[in-house]
Parts: C-alpha cells; sequence; structure tokens
C-alpha cells in the first residue's frame, strides 16, 4: 500500500508540473500572437510553422547567453529570488484539486498532490512568498531600479493581497470549510461561488492581476519609468525563471479562483451526457464510468484556467497601464473598503438563510 501511495503521489506531481511547464510555452507564444493580432502586426512567424517553435528558440538562446552577476550583488539572495519565484506557485498548485477521484488497480486515487483541510490557508501562505523574489531580486542586485521596481512590487502586493483576502474569507463563511475538495462539492450542489457572491469574485479577479504583476498592474516591471524593475539585473536562465514563473503564477490563480467561484473541476454543461454515453457506449462499469469523468473533471479544470488565461491576454492587449498613484487609490481607497462591505452583506446573508 505504501508503495502504491507513492506511486501515485510521483505521477500526480509529474501530471501538475508537466502540464504547467508544457502550458508555459504555448502561453507565451499566443500571448505574442494575441498581442500582433490586437495591433494589426504578424507576430512570431519564422520559426516553424505559424511561429510555434519560437518558445524552443527562446529557451536555446536563454541557455546559451552568457550568465552575467553584478559586480557588487549579493550572490546567494541574487540566486535565490528566481528560485523561490518558481517554487511558490507551483507548492500553491499541489492542494488545488484537478477531479474528484480514479480508479486505478482496484484502489482510489485522490485527484489532489496534498490532502488536507486547511487547504487555502496553504494556498494563501505559499502564494504570499510571492512578495520576497521581488525584494530580494530587487535588494541584491545592488541597482536603483531594481530596488524601486522590488519597493512598487512590495507595496502592491501587500495592498491587493488585503482585499483578496476579505473576498476570499467571505467565501468561506458561504463554503464553511477550508477544504478545496468541499468547496467544489458545495458548489455542485448548489451553485457557482460566483453566483452567490459576483462582487467578491470580481475583487478577487482585479487582485490576482495585481498579485501576478499583469498589466494593467505591472508598476514593479514599468519598463518606462525603471527600465525592467526588479529584475533588471538578471539575464539569461535566471532571467527565464523569473519568466516562467510569472506565467505559471497565473495558472496558479487561474486555477484557484475557478476552484473558489466558478466550481473548479465540477463538469461544464453537457459533459455528463458524454459521460453517459461513452460509459453505455463502451460498456463500462462502475470502475469505468468513474475514470471517464475523473478525466472530463481535469478537462473542465482544464478549460476553466485556458479561459483565465486567456483573460490574462487579452486584459494585457486591452488597458493601459496605471499610475502607481491610481493603483494605489484603487486598491485601498475603492476594493478595500468595498470588499469589506461585501464580506459583512455576504456574512448576514448566510446568516439568515441558515438559522
Amino acid at each position: 500500500m505504501e508503495y502504491f501511495d507513492f506511486l501515485q503521489l510521483i505521477a500526480k506531481i509529474l501530471l501538475v508540473v508537466g502540464v504547467c511547464l508544457g502550458v508555459v510555452p504555448v502561453t507565451v507564444w499566443f500571448e505574442r500572437r494575441g498581442a500582433a493580432w490586437m495591433q494589426g502586426r504578424v507576430g512570431p512567424n519564422r520559426v516553424g510553422p505559424f511561429g510555434l517553435l519560437q518558445p524552443l528558440a527562446d529557451v536555446l538562446k536563454f541557455i546559451h547567453k552568457e550568465d552575467f552577476v553584478p559586480k557588487n550583488a549579493n550572490k546567494f539572495y541574487y540566486y535565490l529570488a528566481p528560485l523561490i519565484a518558481l517554487i511558490a506557485p507551483l507548492c500553491a498548485l499541489s492542494v488545488i484539486p484537478f477531479g474528484d477521484k480514479a480508479i486505478v488497480g482496484g484502489r482510489e486515487v485522490v485527484l489532489q498532490i496534498a490532502q488536507m483541510d486547511s487547504g487555502v490557508i496553504f494556498i494563501l501562505a505559499f502564494a504570499g512568498l510571492e512578495v520576497y523574489p521581488l525584494i530580494l531580486a530587487g535588494w541584491a542586485s545592488k541597482n536603483k531600479y531594481s530596488v524601486l521596481g522590488a519597493l512598487r512590487g512590495s507595496s502592491q502586493i501587500v495592498s491587493y493581497e488585503i482585499s483578496m483576502g476579505l473576498s476570499l474569507l467571505s467565501m468561506l463563511i458561504v463554503y464553511g470549510s477550508f477544504n478545496p475538495h468541499e468547496m467544489v462539492s458545495w458548489q455542485v450542489e448548489h451553485f457557482w461561488g460566483a453566483v452567490v457572491n459576483p462582487f467578491g469574485a470580481l475583487v478577487f479577479l482585479i487582485s490576482i492581476f495585481a498579485e501576478t504583476n499583469r498589466l494593467p498592474f505591472d508598476l514593479p516591471e514599468g519598463e518606462s519609468e525603471i527600465v525592467a524593475g526588479y529584475h533588471l539585473e538578471y539575464g539569461a536562465m535566471k532571467f527565464a525563471l523569473f519568466f516562467m514563473a510569472e506565467y505559471i503564477a497565473m495558472i496558479m490563480a487561474s486555477a484557484l479562483i475557478s476552484t473558489l467561484f466558478f466550481g473548479g473541476y465540477s463538469l461544464l454543461p453537457g459533459m455528463d451526457f458524454l459521460v453517459s454515453f461513452i460509459a453505455s457506449f463502451f460498456g463500462f462499469g462502475s470502475v469505468g464510468t468513474t475514470n471517464v469523468t475523473a478525466v472530463f473533471q481535469f478537462v473542465s479544470l482544464a478549460s476553466k484556467v485556458a479561459f483565465f488565461m486567456f483573460l490574462f491576454v487579452w486584459i494585457r492587449w486591452t488597458l493601459p497601464r496605471f499610475r502607481f498613484d491610481q493603483l494605489m487609490d484603487l486598491g485601498w481607497k475603492i476594493l478595500f473598503p468595498l470588499s469589506l462591505i461585501n464580506l459583512v452583506v455576504v456574512t448576514l446573508g448566510v446568516y439568515y438563510f441558515n438559522r
């Protein structure tokens, strides 16, 4: 039993990490082609058909670039920053369920890497680590523009984490649990969280744009003011790690908002019919039906994550960057008080309907 548990844990880790690392180059290609399409340009079209091999060419370029380190940099923290940036979102993904269960060799496999009742707290703990790579990279580089980017990034993330936490807390009151599996089960039995608490979903969506430093909240990397911000002095594979970390953080944020507000791995409309049709057509029993359902649950969650990844790209090439004072005003003067009011309203609503 212990040997089987170890193997299924390794398989789930490889699946999640493999999917994330495979999605990153596809998203990079899509973002460049999408930007070109929105701006009436061509985009990458030289390397491979439709430029599909451009991400591979970029990886080879990063590998062969000179590994430069600033003379006055604090080398330990300089190297540590991109590693934390990449590892933190991957760890947060470990408690997001990508299905209910599957049956392998007569044994039940829960489709979640780390099963814990306090899963949301675990996610927030690792998501909160995202501020440290910014601070460490900016400070360790010993560059004034890097320090300015680090200061911007830390103040931005701390400011929007409060509104994000309040919107999340309002949903925890609705679900009555910190367990992501139980949250999805509640939404299957009732309504999606976004239907119950649409304002909380909107605040959470805005906050994750700020948390992942995406436009219109990319002030830590504002090229027009601070050249490239906190990772200005990074190149070669160290910059590639920051680059990958941004996209993996987008995947993690998309999976989190899907789980909290949009049913997670719950089947999309019409998938129930497909599962029943496939099970009856091939004569599957309960085990086969369970495994087919698990596949469609994974596809359902992946579809929702893909939609939010598309939204990240769409917003980037639609809205201009905020000024920093506008960003802070939005976080502290608008989102914070409104999310606090929303928390009170949701609490009163839950008390009224459950008494």
